[in-house]
């Protein structure tokens, strides 16, 4: 198995799965793809990812018109893309993406959840090589129609660096520069992914006694709990221990 598929696996488990929140992120991500490129899926490929985003999630239809009806009305809320970056306790590397319309206040509760921690809130980029940025596509097995080999050859010929299947999907890996072009040929192949997503993962990770890491876990779901912060990134070891002890 590829790097980026087993550390997706091994952390899966500590992500938000609440549907609330899910519909938030893509709610203020379709404000932002609107702002940008416009109402139109067909010209805007940011406003596609969301739709397909909110399809993978169950995200109602109504919710999504209203947020992109809402993200073109003339009182449109206007959000930004922040980015900070600190560490928690034991050196463990955090990388925190932020859509927000109030800069101060999600400053303002990021650093108070470092502190809580005893962690520390970092300049911007100073972590940038301990992360590559990678496209993450999730498509259902039964949509390929394709030879397996075909779909394969295809799939690379665009930029894919992993193609992986675990429990009935496949999860497709490519760099941050072919992402546009592995979306477009699954247009050419008909295939509509239920995901797709640009994501961080850790060139290594680090281990923590078990004490630690569930510290350092629990100052990772403060993170997640926040409105205004929509992926959380890290390079701690997620070990089986840690995950029987988590769940």
């Amino acid at each position: 198995m590829g790097r980026a598929f087993e550390y997706r696996k091994a952390t899966k488990f500590a992500r938000w799965d609440r549907m609330a929140k899910q519909f938030s992120r893509i709610g203020r991500e379709i404000a932002i793809a609107v702002k940008t490129g416009g109402i139109h899926p067909e010209s805007n490929p940011a406003l596609r990812r969301c739709l397909l985003n909110a399809k993978g999630v169950n995200m109602p239809k109504d919710n999504v018109e209203r947020a992109i009806k809402k993200a073109s009305g003339a009182d449109a809320e206007q959000y930004d893309e922040i980015t900070y970056e600190g560490y928690a306790p034991g050196g463990i590397a955090v990388f925190l993406e932020c859509t927000t319309n109030n800069s101060t206040r999600t400053v303002a509760n990021v650093r108070a959840i470092f502190n809580k921690f005893d962690g520390n809130l970092g300049k911007n980029g100073e972590l940038a090589f301990i992360f590559d940025r990678k496209g993450i596509f999730t498509i259902d097995r039964a949509a390929i129609k394709l030879d397996w080999e075909d779909f394969e050859l295809e799939m690379i010929d665009a930029g894919a660096e992993e193609i992986e299947e675990d429990e009935g999907e496949i999860i497709i890996t490519s760099s941050f520069e072919d992402f546009g072009a592995v979306s477009h040929k699954f247009e050419e192949l008909g295939i509509e992914p239920k995901s797709a997503e640009l994501q961080r993962f850790p060139n290594t990770t680090k281990s923590l006694p078990p004490e630690q890491a569930q510290t350092v876990m629990k100052m990772i779901e403060k993170f997640e709990d926040d409105d205004d912060i929509q992926h959380v990134f890290h390079n701690m070891e997620i070990s089986e221990e840690l995950q029987q002890a988590m769940s």
